[in-house]
């Protein structure tokens, strides 16, 4: 009898069923172990939400007010959960609105998953009611794009997106599918996951060679250098990486989007990388003589101006995407590979050592970074509140063990020079497209990513009132994201720069905002607002104590900057601390 059942089940296995597109590509979900889709219905894509109606109890849905609320959410939760994100939008309008979580995604390397519905595809080419050519308007800034106007493709081309999204380098996958394709009923033989595509290499192959001769530069180095990206958090390789500088007793800086791969405060980790990173990284990246770049990608806002980058030292670039190596700096080792393959390989040849009179110059100028720029930010005596204090605050109540989701502007600056941060995948935000109203959508998945911890949406109150309306997702899927508002009443960052390199013609950024708090009590969020020092801590632990979702706007200083400074134009050791 057990013979029987058996091979009743594995003929079921095997058996054809005879359903939908639209099923098949809610099949596909739940074989890839998805969870939680964002996403927003619309004439196109009806029938996959027709058959999502079947599917509740295993497919959560996630209803945005707005597409672009949709992919930012898939973003925040890709970044706090590890794995790929998936966004269901129609066509259209619909699809188009994907346009720039898309782009941010693509440079922020965050693997996603699009469905998008399409118009029928005898209308293609017609200019039919919502009809757009998705796939050319988005190969540019996705990994792999596809359509599919027969519903045969939809399990064997859904299997492919998830495979090319979360390997080799992430990014995102847009899938197109054609609404009679939706309809079109198919004998579906099962769901196999992708494991190989002939053309796709996700890992270049490690060469040993290079390996060794990187060793033999840092075991030679007098002043080595590390530093650090994403690349590390998205190779999983938090471990080998700390084991690597802890080894080679490596000083080791972090990009915005590499920050939290160690604790902050660890003993070799010495501050950020860039246009308003630390006075020490920044000047000494000119005097180390062997520089080791992992995971990072040399943007601009971390080089400053290429002829005047680091060329005095010997340099080595560990990354898994060999288009990135000899991109914008020349480097004299290459090391082509997964982090988490390449590090302990690497770890194994280096000698241990401690370099303490290096380490020691990093600290000397922390100290000065310190004395002229950070007690005045941390620990103002004026009146007016700062917003590195108030960030100094969340780090106290929240022990940095919070998920801090920073919007774009000073605040963001702010946030990633004086958050604390002891686990990795705790600092999300915008790093290479700069996408203002990325916070408060970005938090929501966040928080569905990694529920078991407190997500934090730090915003300016320019960026918030681009995807304000998110509030009303935060609303009907009763998340519990507390949104602190930093409100400077005016576009800080550009205001900023009028102020250093337009003398002070502070054309359109001084803006007028709402009553923020007002407007989330009409969402049913709880909030208030606050502008002296003596409230500050009462009202960040009243925030943080609160049962759901809670607003608190700050109001801080007008006309505060951020510093340290790398002007635009100008090399990194140019740094201004004031």
């Amino acid at each position: 009898m057990e013979t029987l059942e058996i091979t009743k089940e594995k003929f079921l296995e095997t058996a054809t069923q005879n359903i939908s597109g639209s099923e098949a590509v809610l099949k596909a979900m739940i074989a890839e172990n998805v969870k939680t889709i964002f996403g927003y219905p619309g004439g196109a894509i009806m029938p996959i939400y027709d058959a999502l109606y079947d599917y509740q109890n295993q497919l959560q849905h996630i209803l945005v007010r707005h597409e672009q609320g949709a992919i930012h959410a898939a973003q925040g939760f890709a970044r706090s959960s590890g794995k790929t994100g998936v966004v269901f939008a129609t066509s259209g309008p619909g699809a188009t609105n994907l346009v720039t979580g898309l782009a941010d995604a693509m440079i922020d390397s965050t693997p996603l998953v699009c469905i998008t519905g399409q118009v029928f595809a005898h209308l293609l080419g017609t200019d039919a009611f919502q009809e757009t050519d998705v796939i050319n308007i988005t190969t540019p800034v996705t990994k792999w794009n596809y359509q599919i106007t027969d519903a045969t493709e939809i399990p064997h081309v859904l299997a492919k997106a998830f495979y090319i999204a979360k390997t080799g380098r992430p990014g995102p996958v847009l899938i197109d599918i054609s609404k009679n394709a939706q309809i079109q009923k198919f004998d579906y033989a099962g769901y196999t996951k992708c494991d190989h595509i002939r053309s796709y290499r996700p890992k270049p192959i490690i060469r040993k060679e290079f390996i060794t001769e990187a060793a033999k530069l840092i075991n030679e180095a007098k002043k080595p250098f590390v530093i650090f990206g994403q690349g590390v958090i998205l190779g999983k390789a938090e471990k080998e990486f700390k084991n690597f500088i802890e080894k080679g007793g490596l000083p080791a800086a972090w990009t915005i989007l590499g920050m939290s791969a160690i604790e902050t405060n660890h003993p070799l980790a010495v501050g950020m990388l860039g246009m308003h990173g630390n006075y020490g990284p920044n000047v000494l990246t000119n005097e180390c003589d062997v520089l080791i770049a992992v995971g990072m990608r040399f943007d601009d806002r971390v080089t400053g101006r290429l002829d005047k980058y680091a060329k005095q030292a010997k340099i080595i670039h560990l990354d898994i995407d060999p288009s990135e190596i000899d991109k914008n700096v020349k480097v004299t080792i290459p090391v082509w590979g997964d982090c988490k393959e390449t590090l302990p390989l690497l770890t194994q040849l280096i000698e241990k050592k401690e370099h303490t009179n290096w380490l020691n110059k990093f600290h000397e100028f922390t100290q000065k970074e310190i004395d002229v720029v950070i007690n005045a930010e941390l620990n103002p005596t004026g009146d007016v509140l700062t917003m590195g204090e108030v960030i100094k605050t969340v780090n106290e109540l929240t022990n940095g063990d919070a998920i801090l989701v920073s919007d774009v502007g000073q605040h963001q600056m702010v946030t990633c020079r004086y958050a604390k941060f002891n686990q990795t995948k705790s600092n999300i935000t915008s790093g290479g497209l700069g996408t203002m109203g990325y916070a408060l959508p970005a938090s929501i998945g966040a928080k569905f990513g990694a529920p078991e911890r407190e997500v934090i949406a730090i915003i300016g109150d320019g960026g918030f009132q681009m995807t304000i309306q998110e509030l009303g997702t935060v609303m009907q899927s009763k998340v519990d994201i507390k949104i602190l508002i930093l409100n400077n009443q005016f576009l800080g960052m550009v205001r900023q720069w009028q102020e250093l390199f337009n003398d002070r013609r502070y054309s359109f950024v001084d803006i007028t905002s709402p009553d923020f708090v007002q407007v989330a009590k009409g969402y049913y969020i709880d909030g208030q607002r606050i502008s002296k020092r003596q409230e500050l801590k009462d009202a960040v632990q009243k925030m943080l104590q609160h049962k759901g979702s809670y607003l608190l706007e700050v109001m801080v200083g007008k006309e505060n900057n951020v510093f340290p400074m790398v002007p635009q134009g100008c090399s990194v050791s140019e740094i201004r601390l004031s």
